[in-house]
């Protein structure tokens, strides 16, 4: 299947408006980053996380709506890289086919504020029911195209973490994407 939409993108215009502010970003809290590592990894997760919520918002690195979550982690048994990325997701069939379980108690889904799914507030847990169903994708991410680690906060660290950036974006396009198109 050919993907159609976007899971992930950057968001070059609004950070170019804004005087090249993820580079900025990764200047100030260059205490975010490791130094010393042959591999890429720790380096590019530590870009990511820069360049994503909470850490900047909006983020450098924008994501379909449907997403509620993406990280970059090392895998402490190999030292490689893998993305968790949380997706909303309709109800499974098994919950669609009958309302049986439902009881007449007013359930309700993922409800959305100006397009975006968000989490039910206090008050509405206290009186609804909520069923919100997620997809979990946790998958390893090819470590080809990622820049080396920069040897300090003096070598190139922008530029680097920009192109980490990049790079893990097109990857986590290439696995999130033609889930969400499935989902439609």
């Amino acid at each position: 299947m050919v993907s159609m939409g976007k899971a992930f993108w950057i968001d070059q215009e609004f950070d170019r408006d804004r005087d090249g502010r993820y580079a900025v970003h990764v200047r100030k809290n260059l205490e975010e980053f490791e130094w010393g590592d042959i591999a890429p990894v720790r380096f590019a997760c530590a870009a990511w996380r820069l360049a994503t919520p909470p850490s900047l918002t909006p983020g450098y690195v924008r994501w379909d709506r449907r997403v509620l979550e993406a990280t970059c982690h090392r895998n402490t048994w190999d030292g490689t890289l893998y993305a968790r990325v949380k997706v909303v997701s309709p109800l499974p069939e098994e919950l669609t086919r009958s309302r049986a379980w439902w009881r007449d108690r007013g359930w309700l889904g993922w409800q959305e504020t100006f397009g975006q799914y968000v989490e039910p507030t206090q008050q509405d847990l206290a009186r609804i029911p909520f069923l919100r169903a997620t997809l979990l994708v946790e998958a390893p991410v090819p470590l080809d195209d990622l820049p080396p680690e920069p040897e300090g906060p003096h070598d190139e660290v922008e530029q680097r973490a920009h192109r980490a950036v990049v790079v893990l974006a097109r990857e986590l396009n290439a696995l999130v994407s033609p889930v969400l198109d499935q989902l439609g």
